[in-house]
């Protein structure tokens, strides 16, 4: 059982798991049946013979999966009651999908960190003996594990991506654990805005000056070596649609406190990959989550590539590497690095919850916790 994109509750055949049987048939190697619903398998679940498989239904085509109401608004009393009817529905819809089987293997780390039906809820109609975390799951939760519990100094953590309200959270944790701490991508220019900096049309956060001067504060404080970008490569002319360069348009290097009014900072400039390349080296324990700039356009990948040859040639000499995150999967597949770090994480939030310090509903259910 699993899902496919985000149909919220509802029936999408766009989104139908039916589409996967014969590729989940040919990857199995065994004979693969299909149950079009979720809630009404258990016949076809005691037809299976020996070797044979079952696949179900999109379960994100019940509201139950996600145990959120539907057509409610937020916020209202019949919103507050609807969840309580939706929460006792969810139970049910696990217990239903828990009746199918004999034992429950959570192999979804993409997903560990939401309670789903599915993914959490369920474990609760097994006993210990019949539930346990798939090999997939067992991979990533060790691959957390080396870069929070068991740590091999000095550690060093890139942080990457255009906000840093979306990251403050993991900053603060991996602040308590790092030794160095290198801030790339967007989140620059809010940085260097909050030093009064020029940024030009530099993506920022307004209202987040006082954090990053706080992300300072604390850097200090906790004997972190933070290493922020001190130059970058700004451009006139980026179509975000179509990730080109407009015809005619400029691109130039300068300190990225000094980017010219018009000019948007997309990419760590040349200084600023030295000093990544620099403080990634000789690294034992590295964490990267987030490009160091646009890097979906050919122009501006510079930044992200130096930071990924820097991790590749430290993982070679004996570092821990764990990539996670979409945008810096897609940078080492990109740059033909993915045989050249040591994991490669396929959770997004669940890695970033779990390095922020969070408990994942997906893996604390099968711990009991």
């Amino acid at each position: 059982m699993s899902h496919m994109g985000k149909p919220k509750g509802k029936v999408d055949m766009k989104k139908s798991l039916g589409q996967i049987r014969e590729a989940v048939e040919k990857a199995l190697g065994v004979p693969v049946a299909f149950a079009p619903d979720c809630a009404k398998a258990a016949d076809a679940a005691k037809a299976l013979k020996m070797g044979e498989a079952l696949l179900l239904e999109n379960l994100r085509f019940y509201p139950e999966e996600e145990g959120k109401p539907v057509g409610v608004e937020k916020g209202t009393p019949e919103y507050d009651e609807a969840k309580k009817a939706m929460k006792a529905s969810q139970k049910e819809f696990a217990k239903t999908l828990a009746s199918y089987a004999d034992c429950y293997v959570m192999d979804a780390f993409g997903t560990a960190h939401r309670k789903h039906a599915s993914t959490a809820v369920i474990a609760d109609y097994f006993d210990a003996n019949n539930k346990m975390l798939g090999l997939l799951m067992e991979k990533e939760v060790q691959a957390v594990d080396n870069v929070l519990s068991n740590i091999k100094r000095p550690f060093v953590a890139i942080m990457g991506g255009s906000k840093v309200s979306s990251k403050i959270g993991i900053i603060e944790n991996l602040l308590g654990k790092v030794d160095k701490l290198i801030l790339c991508g967007g989140m620059t220019y809010t940085f260097a805005k909050a030093h009064n900096g020029e940024i030009g049309d530099s993506i920022v956060e307004l209202d987040k000056l006082d954090v990053a001067l706080g992300v300072e504060e604390l850097a200090k404080k906790n004997g972190v070596e933070l290493v922020l970008g001190s130059d970058c490569t700004a451009t006139n002319g980026l179509d975000f649609d179509t990730m080109t360069v407009k015809e005619g348009a400029e691109i130039i290097n300068c300190p990225a406190n000094k980017v010219p009014a018009g000019f948007e900072g997309v990419d760590a400039g040349p200084e600023s990959q030295k000093a990544f390349a620099e403080a990634i080296k000789g690294a034992k324990t590295i964490l990267w989550n987030g490009p160091a700039g646009v890097f979906e356009c050919d122009a501006f990948t510079a930044g992200s590539r130096a930071i990924g040859d820097a991790i590749a040639e430290a993982t070679k000499n004996g570092a821990f590497s764990l990539i996670g995150g979409g945008d810096s999967v897609a940078c080492v597949n990109k740059f033909g690095l993915a045989d050249q770090v040591s994991y490669i994480s396929t959770g997004g939030g669940a890695l970033l919850e779990a390095i922020e310090g969070k408990v994942l509903p997906g893996v604390a259910a099968i711990k009991g916790e």
